[in-house]
């Protein structure tokens, strides 16, 4: 990540709304079957566990370079994951998140709203796919809404109600139950979550 100021991106594009995401947020996510009964256990997740629990999303961004770190801990066992990408032509270009994956995107729709999406419907996106929406209520509060799709059919949504408690940092803070020391982007783990008879492909991983 460069430390220079950040480009004066067009209100309403990608580029202007990842750099007001950037900072740390604590979201409290939710769980619901599609009729709206809550979900108390979300097996078929790429990150599988039980809900409702809490997460602090450390979010990077400086004009072209995007990381994303969730660390899941109050409700569910203490883990991480980190996803990454490019501004591409004004649109976010998520790096391969596993095996199989039909490519990622980030995608505007609108000041404030973000789209995160399969680029392509193919196979991969067919055992796997998680529509994500995040909208800025302010500048210091959002949302993040998913469905999530397991072999073309509907399964869960998801909502995340998120405040945030940091401008952008390099370093933990001091709540982060990871620890004080070690990166702050540290868990890149691939998913096999795309591909067919991996292990996660049916119940998440």
């Amino acid at each position: 990540m460069n430390d220079q100021p950040l480009p004066n991106f067009p209100t309403g594009s990608v580029g202007h709304t990842l750099g007001r995401m950037a900072g740390v947020w604590h979201d409290r996510v939710e769980i619901y079957s599609p009729d709206g009964s809550p979900v108390a256990d979300d097996p078929a997740s790429g990150t599988p566990g039980p809900a409702p629990f809490d997460n602090l999303v450390y979010v990077s961004f400086d004009g072209v370079r995007y990381v994303q770190t969730n660390v899941a801990y109050r409700g569910r066992p203490l883990a991480s994951r980190t996803f990454s990408g490019r501004l591409v032509d004004g649109i976010l270009r998520f790096d391969r998140l596993g095996p199989d994956d039909p490519g990622h995107v980030g995608v505007s729709g609108g000041p404030g709203i973000l789209f995160f999406v399969s680029a392509t419907l193919g196979p991969g996106a067919l055992r796997y796919c998680e529509p994500d929406c995040v909208r800025l209520l302010g500048p210091s509060a959002r949302t993040r809404t998913t469905v999530l799709y397991r072999q073309g059919r509907i399964v869960r949504t998801l909502t995340a109600h998120g405040a945030r408690i940091s401008p952008p940092t390099d370093t933990r803070l001091a709540c982060d139950p990871r620890g004080p020391d070690g990166s702050v982007h540290d868990g890149f783990h691939p998913t096999e979550v795309f591909t067919p008879g991996g292990r996660d492909a049916d119940s998440g991983g």
